[in-house]
């Protein structure tokens, strides 16, 4: 479990906290999923120390989480931009308390062009997110929900953890970053080019399970 607080400047130790975090959920193979709380906007001067070499860092830091062999679960709450954004929209799972607000953080006038604008409008098409990515219009808990950014609102989200800890704990990491890896080509890829990747899977599922027929 990860608190991220995305009041901090986007720095290297956010870096390594992302890092360390994977680090711990490849190498300790407990049951239960991977468990971030986030919340915060970052402050007008957020970029001001920021490099292109960090930033490039701290992406690839945000997909190594978004593809780890275990379920991720983001539990948000107050307004969530920079850092914290980038996080929840990597997670399988978003929780968030009521009143939560997604914002992209904003610099030099305009919006944050990062990839965060790439996974909003992968995850909810261009059309609902345009005002945000344009304009800086926060997305709402309502908004938000509509749009299957985030999963559920709830004050406690420690019943809902514990629901989603005992289900993860029956499923197979390798497993479920297969079935992750399926859903993130669906999108881009046509129906000829994923049939045999998910043929494979199946077959792989086949042979888990017994002989095939």
């Amino acid at each position: 479990m990860l608190r991220l607080d995305g009041t901090r400047p986007l720095s290297a130790t956010s870096v390594e906290e992302m890092d360390d975090l994977c680090d711990h959920a490849e190498d300790h193979r407990e049951p239960g999923p991977v468990t971030l709380h986030v919340t915060g906007v970052p402050p007008a001067d957020w970029c001001t120390e920021l490099t292109l070499g960090l930033l490039s860092k701290w992406e690839r830091a945000v997909r190594r989480f978004e593809r780890l062999s275990r379920l991720t679960v983001a539990v948000a709450s107050g307004d969530c931009a920079g850092t914290a954004l980038d996080v929840l929209l990597a997670a399988d799972v978003r929780i968030v308390a009521p009143g939560t607000r997604l914002l992209l953080p904003r610099t030099g006038g305009a919006t944050w062009p990062g990839m965060t604008v790439h996974r909003l409008t992968q995850q909810a098409g261009a059309a609902a997110i345009r005002q945000a990515v344009l304009l800086g219009t926060p997305i709402t808990t309502d908004r938000a929900l509509a749009l299957n950014l985030i999963d559920e609102v709830t004050d406690d989200p420690a019943t809902t953890l514990a629901h989603l800890a005992e289900a993860a704990g029956a499923v197979d990491g390798t497993e479920l970053a297969i079935r992750r890896q399926l859903i993130f080509e669906a999108a881009s890829t046509a129906f000829e080019d994923a049939l045999g990747r998910h043929l494979a899977a199946c077959d792989r599922a086949l042979r888990r399970t017994g002989p095939s027929a």
